[in-house]
C-alpha cells in the first residue's frame, strides 16, 4: 500500500488542529505517544480479547475498526512530526489478539524511549499486524481512516 495519501491527509488534519489551537507540532510528541497508548487500550477493550472472566462478546467489527484507525491517526502524526515514513512490507498476523496488543504496547514504549526511524517502522508494522490479526483488510482500513478523518474535522469545528 502507498501510505503517502494517508500521510498527506493526516498532515492537513494536524495543521488544521495546530492552527486552531495555536500549537507547534514538535511540542506534542509525548502527548501523542500517550494518546496512542490510550487508543490502543480502548481498542483492546472493544475486542475484549483479554477478558477471560467475561462471556460478553466483542463489539461490532465497525466499532473495533473505528478504534483501530484512531490509533493509526496518531502513528501517522508521530511520523510526520519526527520525519519518519513507513514503507509497505508484508505483515503477518500474530498468534493471538492478546499477543498482538502486548507487542504493540512494548513497541510504543521502545519508540517513546528512542524515537528513531527504525523503531517507528517497527511500531507501524506491528500495528498493521495487529490490524491483520483483527481481520481488517487494507480496503477497510483506508475506508475507515477516511471516514474518521472527516469526523475529526467536524469535532474540531464543534469545539471537541
Amino acid at each position: 500500500m502507498n501510505w503517502e495519501t494517508l500521510y498527506l491527509m493526516q498532515e492537513k488534519l494536524d495543521h488544521y488542529i495546530e492552527t486552531h489551537h495555536q500549537l507547534n507540532s514538535s511540542e506534542n510528541i509525548k502527548e501523542k505517544v500517550l494518546a496512542l497508548q490510550v487508543e490502543l487500550g480502548e481498542l483492546a477493550n472493544e475486542t475484549r480479547c483479554f477478558k477471560f472472566w467475561s462471556t460478553k462478546q466483542a463489539s461490532a467489527k465497525e466499532v473495533i475498526l473505528e478504534e483501530y484507525v484512531d490509533g493509526l491517526h496518531f502513528i501517522l502524526s508521530l511520523g510526520l512530526d519526527l520525519g519518519h515514513r513507513y514503507e509497505s512490507q508484508p505483515v503477518t498476523p500474530f498468534a493471538s489478539q492478546t499477543e498482538a496488543f502486548l507487542a504493540v504496547y512494548s513497541l510504543i514504549e521502545q519508540f517513546r524511549n528512542h524515537t528513531n526511524d527504525q523503531n517507528y517502522k517497527k511500531l507501524f508494522g506491528s500495528y498493521l499486524s495487529l490490524g491483520e490479526t483483527l481481520g481488517f483488510s487494507e480496503a477497510e482500513l483506508v475506508r475507515a481512516y477516511h471516514a474518521k478523518n472527516e469526523v475529526n474535522y467536524e469535532r474540531q469545528d464543534q469545539g471537541y
